[in-house]
Parts: structure tokens; sequence; C-alpha cells
């Protein structure tokens, strides 16, 4: 009879974790799908929308978002510099309307660490370190059309096709509506907050870039991968890939950031970081 007891406990008990747990992803849930979202429209075809959350995901969030219907026709494209630019200088070469930061790089070397092929032509290799740490994804443009898609060691040795352009990084977060499998990698990094920059495609086939603002302990603390990808699938992700955050969380719109950027330690505008790349449209 005490077994049986003791069974019963431990089953009331996981059952009401459980409820808890599905109450809590609830709230979370609404408190993003009811925010008081600032929209700009910048044309046909591309939405920004910003929100900032006094609690959400354990404390204050600062989230930027913009929105891409490529039924309007606007391209998509990996905007590249061998010297190190701030995104808004890349994104006015690469006539964008549009831009998010792209892959991890060498930030003395200026190359990225990542997986980069434009069209024939192999820029760089992914870092053996990165695969260990967190690339598990790539980003490719071919005429156009952007598409996310899972990477590894064995596919990037094989990688062959000669068109378009090609920039891993990671993790991938979601794939096909399903929270992708990060046992590979680090469970640190997966698992501290910090500002994020992801790209992801909707289950109606729209392309959102969004950034996630932190270190700010008053306006935005960040976001680990779990939280990211729950935020981008409430947001209707299916599929969506991590970049490059950090102090390199920057999200560019119709001329300005939209977004705060964390580099120059302030919670404004203004904190700019040179990078080698960027995911655009035009």
């Amino acid at each position: 009879m005490k077994n049986y007891l003791s069974l019963w406990a431990v089953f009331l008990l996981l059952f009401l974790r459980v409820q808890g747990l599905k109450a809590q992803g609830q709230a979370v849930s609404l408190a993003i799908l009811s925010a008081k979202w600032e929209y700009k429209n910048v044309g046909k075809g591309i939405v920004g929308r910003s929100a900032l959350f006094c609690s959400l995901y354990g404390g204050p969030q600062s989230v930027s978002i913009v929105e891409i219907n490529p039924k309007e026709k606007r391209r998509a494209g990996i905007g590249i510099s061998r010297q190190m630019k701030r995104i808004s200088e890349l994104a006015r070469e690469y006539k964008a309307v549009a831009a998010i930061n792209g892959s991890y790089f060498n930030m003395r070397a200026g190359n990225s660490a990542c997986f980069l092929k434009v069209d024939k032509a192999v820029i760089d290799s992914t870092e053996a370190y990165e695969f260990d740490l967190r690339v598990t994804g790539a980003v490719i443009t071919r005429k156009g059309k952007l598409h996310i898609v899972p990477w590894t060691r064995q596919i990037e040795r094989g990688y062959k096709k000669k068109v378009g352009t090609v920039l891993a990084s990671g993790p991938l977060m979601l794939l096909g509506g399903k929270y992708a499998n990060w046992s590979s990698c680090q469970e640190g990094f997966i698992n501290t907050k910090h500002p994020r920059s992801a790209i992801a495609i909707t289950d109606k086939g729209k392309v959102l870039l969004i950034t996630v603002d932190g270190r700010s302990r008053e306006h935005a603390i960040g976001m680990n991968i779990p939280e990211l990808a729950h935020l981008i699938k409430v947001l209707g992700g299916r599929t969506a890939l991590n970049l490059d955050g950090g102090g390199s969380t920057m999200l560019y719109l119709d001329g300005n950031i939209i977004n705060y950027p964390c580099d120059n330690r302030k919670f404004d505008h203004q904190g700019e970081r040179r990078i080698p790349n960027i995911i655009y449209f035009r």
C-alpha cells in the first residue's frame, strides 16, 4: 500500500510540474503576442517592429524584428567585405533595405570563422572549434531566394554546388517546426543569456530577421538558445538559425539601426561593431 501511495505521489508531482511548465509557456506566449509592438512599414513586403518587455524569460527584454514577404520580390543576399565595416556601411554598399549581422568571425584577421562560399569560390572554411561549439546550420542565398539548412563537417567537405552564396552559423534552432538537437553544442553557449541575432522562415514562407538585445540589467538581459527558439516558434517560425550575437547583434532597416547594439556598453542605437558579413534584402 505504501509503495502504491509513493508511486501515486511521484506521478502527481510530475503531473503538476508539467502543468506548471505548460502554464508558464502559455503566459510567455501571450506576453509576446499581446506586446505593444512599434511598427515601421518601409514599403511593399518589409515591415519592422520592436518591443520592450518589463519581464520576459526572467527579466527585461528588447526584441526587434524585420519581416520580409518574398512574394513582393525582395531579393536576399549575403554581403561580404574583406575589411570589416559597420552594418550600416555594408547595407548601403549592397543597396539593402533590411540587413542583419552575419556569422562568427575572427576579430583580429577580419575573416569568417565559418564556411563561406560564393558561387564556385570557397572564401573561408569552418574552424574546428566552431563545429565543436555551435555550428549546425547554414544560410544559402540563390537567385535572390533564401534557404536555411542543416550543416555538418561531412556536408561541408562534400559541398559541390556552384551557384549561390553559403554562410554557415549556428546552432540551428528550429527545423520543420520542431526544436533542433543541441546536444553537439557547448552547453554553456546554449544556456547562457546573451544578446542574440537570428534568421527564421515562417510556416507561411516569410523571412524574419530577429535581434534580442542584452547586457543591460535595466533594459535587456538577453536570452539563451532555448528561450530564443521558443520566441521564434511563438512568432510562427518553422526553420530558424542563430547568428553571431553579443556585440555583433545589429538590425538595420531603411537607413537606421533599430535595435540596441551593446558594443559601446550603452543602451542606444550607436554601438555598431565592425563586421565582415551581413544577410540582407533589397
